[in-house]
């Protein structure tokens, strides 16, 4: 891997990790398009440079996670009983979700990746005026139907959940928004390590993967990746808590409505280097 690319995922590590810490999501939004235009710099053909990048990034969300969670758990922001409830009800249907997008073409779960996460920006534009005086949801069988759908999307997109969790949290199950972003860090530790497993099942044997790579996941990414991230998303989680509800939920729907619009091919249809 040359010194560029090196560079290139230590700062995209930094970024990922403070902003996954500050709006709740595992950071793949931003690692997953970085590394899949180095792999495919590198030579890697399409197909195997976005599972790779969706496999990696997936370890570095177990990472962040873990470091975020932390910090929101010494803020008191974290309802473990929701996490773990959540994030095992994710975790088996992660496993699937990974297993499938072994036999999808990389570009189809690109667009799916980005129509998604402008879905989600759509939503919560028109919650920012909608009531949030409403008591959270209580019923752990709701926490478990809402889980499976962000399991599977999980494994399917290589994301820990967040960008799907986030709106669940506040839409449907009434959580303020920094209780969101706490819990929704808590629920990927456990949903993000099913996802893992199956990449590095799916990948195990396929042809012209990147060297000392655990089947789709490769490890000198992950490490140029989670290390900074780590770091970053304790810094990230403390900032959360100095920040109001509202300009939260606003970087939340900026960072996600750009992440969308890359992923499906709109700036670079437009001839934009963004």
């Amino acid at each position: 891997m040359s010194a560029v690319n090196i560079i290139i995922l230590l700062a995209t590590g930094i970024v990922a990790g403070f902003t996954g810490g500050l709006i709740g999501l595992g950071g793949a939004f931003l690692m997953t398009p970085v590394q899949i235009f180095v792999y495919t710099r590198m030579g890697l053909p399409d197909d195997v440079a976005v599972m790779t990048a969706f496999g990696t990034s997936l370890l570095v969300v177990l990472t962040t996670a873990i470091s975020g969670a932390w910090q929101h758990h010494r803020k008191k922001a974290v309802m473990w009983r929701v996490a773990v409830i959540m994030g095992c009800s994710g975790l088996f249907f992660s496993f699937i979700g990974s297993t499938i997008a072994a036999h999808v073409p990389g570009a189809i779960l690109k667009i799916i990746f980005g129509s998604i996460a402008i879905l989600a920006c759509i939503r919560m534009i028109i919650a920012t005026n909608e009531r949030t005086e409403s008591e959270p949801v209580n019923n752990p069988w709701i926490w478990v139907a809402w889980a499976i759908p962000v399991g599977l999307l999980s494994g399917l997109l290589g994301v820990g959940g967040g960008v799907i969790m986030i709106p669940i949290l506040v839409l449907a199950l009434k959580f303020k928004m920094h209780n969101a972003v706490a819990n929704s860090l808590a629920i990927m530790i456990f949903s993000s390590i099913g996802g893992i497993i199956g990449y590095i099942v799916n990948g195990i044997g396929v042809a012209d993967r990147l060297s000392y790579s655990l089947g789709y996941i490769n490890l000198p990414s992950w490490l140029l990746l989670a290390i900074p991230s780590a770091v970053m998303a304790q810094v990230g989680a403390v900032v959360a808590h100095k920040i109001p509800r509202k300009p939260l939920m606003f970087i939340f729907i900026v960072i996600m409505l750009y992440m969308g619009l890359r992923m499906i091919g709109v700036f670079q249809w437009l001839g934009w280097p963004i």
